[in-house]
């Protein structure tokens, strides 16, 4: 059987992955969430998740699908959970790509949390907020929300807009990456920021803010990253899973 891949993206590392191994003539589809946008691929995309066509192992049995590679973001828990339990179920591998996390500077004012909840307290005594972290949770916000009324300055910025209403005052900037140094210093002086919530994605994009909190003197407040359960194999660089995919779809 001709080998078919389903790349499970949202990533720029996921993108240029598929772009790759696209124009080997190998036979994919491309997985996105499609919060931010659709990317712009020569082959299959399916946009907005698996429940609208059943679930991910219908889609498998369905497409005929023999190899899932895992390039989603690392916070993605759920659906790197249940790629493993649908390639489980159908009796096919499942690699994963991701990226290596970062890791603390001599200089850095590192604080890591497990989740939230033991994150949150953290900051009721900071005065200018920047929240780095993607979308919040809503119960989250509840508490946020409190600190605000205490006079807390709160800056979001993610990509795409909150989904769950902001509590009143809180400061939304749409933005995405790649973010330079200079910008981001300029961005947390100018809201006299004195602490930065972050989740360690790891890459290139947005690690310029860990530079300018580290040469600002400023803490930063790190969700560590979900543990997950192995995949069949997995890789840390781009080139990597690119070989070994490639070999095995053309083999």
């Amino acid at each position: 059987m001709t080998a078919s891949l389903l790349i499970l993206g949202g990533t720029a590392d996921a993108r240029r992955l598929a772009t790759r191994l696209s124009a080997q003539g190998i036979r994919l589809i491309y997985s996105v969430a499609g919060l931010v946008r659709k990317p712009d691929l020569d082959c299959d995309i399916v946009s907005g998740g698996f429940r609208q066509f059943g679930g991910l192992s219908a889609v498998i049995r369905r497409r005929h699908i023999t190899a899932v590679l895992d390039a989603t973001h690392p916070y993605a828990e759920r659906m790197s959970r249940q790629a493993l339990l649908s390639t489980r179920e159908c009796g096919i591998p499942c690699w994963r790509l991701q990226r290596p996390a970062w890791q603390p500077q001599p200089g850095d004012d590192w604080q890591e949390y497990p989740d939230w909840s033991a994150l949150l307290p953290a900051l009721a005594d900071k005065r200018s907020v920047f929240l780095s972290a993607g979308q919040l949770p809503l119960e989250s916000l509840e508490t946020l929300a409190c600190y605000r009324h205490c006079g807390q300055q709160q800056l979001l910025r993610t990509a795409v807009a909150p989904v769950p209403a902001l509590p009143e005052a809180m400061q939304w900037v749409k933005a995405i990456g790649p973010f330079g140094l200079e910008e981001e210093r300029q961005l947390l002086q100018q809201h006299r920021i004195d602490a930065i919530v972050s989740k360690n994605s790891g890459g290139d994009a947005t690690v310029a803010k860990l530079t300018a909190a580290r040469q600002l003197g400023i803490p930063v407040l790190m969700l560590k990253r979900p543990w997950l359960p192995p995949a069949d194999r997995e890789f840390f660089q781009p080139d990597e899973a690119y070989t070994f995919v490639s070999h095995w779809c053309i083999q």
